[in-house]
């Protein structure tokens, strides 16, 4: 089958998209409301883009009623924001915050989630987390009709749990995937779980 995407519409392709460029990592965004509350969504178009400079990104659309999402919105408006790799036991959590909540309710106390401090950031992260970037807005660029936004997020730092982090063979700190069991998004309401690691040379 050969799927023509210029005759599908917008909902036809974001469904074919999703499908199909799969397992996608997933960006748990903390953000401050205007009000100095915590918004947390899921963002599921997101990856790393650069490492010099170190940069993230994360897209979002727009609400149902056509303005911008609240994570765009506050990180336009104050610049910082933290993007935490969620792990499987934090799935059922990590899903209910994409529940749409009137502006400047936060998802983070709506859950009962726990933030912490953290060093480097002026923003706390979720305590649970066994990774999260510390990042202010570099650039947002307009996509289209701008219907949607890509945000880049400069990264500041990095927290890593104890737990995640090792040292080879050459003494060189080594973050171990299969500790932080994340998880990854498919199409649709479907996740995949951390599953079989296979390590393979690269080829001299």
């Amino acid at each position: 089958m050969y799927v023509d995407i210029t005759q599908l519409d917008p909902q036809q392709i974001y469904i074919t998209l999703t499908q199909t460029v799969i397992p996608r990592p997933i960006a748990w965004v903390l953000s401050e409301n205007a009000n100095g509350s915590l918004n947390l969504a899921p963002y599921s178009f997101f990856n790393a883009v650069s490492s010099e400079p170190p940069l993230v990104m994360i897209s979002t659309g727009l609400k149902p009623g056509g303005r911008p999402k609240d994570t765009r919105e506050n990180i336009e408006q104050r610049r910082d924001f933290l993007v935490h790799i969620a792990s499987a036991a934090q799935l059922e959590d990590l899903n209910a915050s994409s529940a749409t909540l009137s502006a400047g309710e936060s998802e983070v106390d709506h859950l009962g989630l726990t933030t912490v401090p953290l060093a480097g950031s002026r923003l706390p992260r979720l305590k649970d987390a066994k990774v999260a970037f510390v990042c202010t807005l570099y650039k947002i660029q307009n996509i289209g009709d701008n219907t949607t936004s890509m945000i880049l997020g400069r990264v500041r730092g990095v927290y890593l749990d104890d737990e995640v982090v090792g040292h080879d063979s050459k003494g060189r700190r080594q973050i171990h995937a299969d500790r932080i069991h994340p998880v990854g998004r498919l199409g649709a309401g479907e996740y995949v779980d951390f599953g079989r690691m296979i390590k393979l040379k690269r080829p001299a």
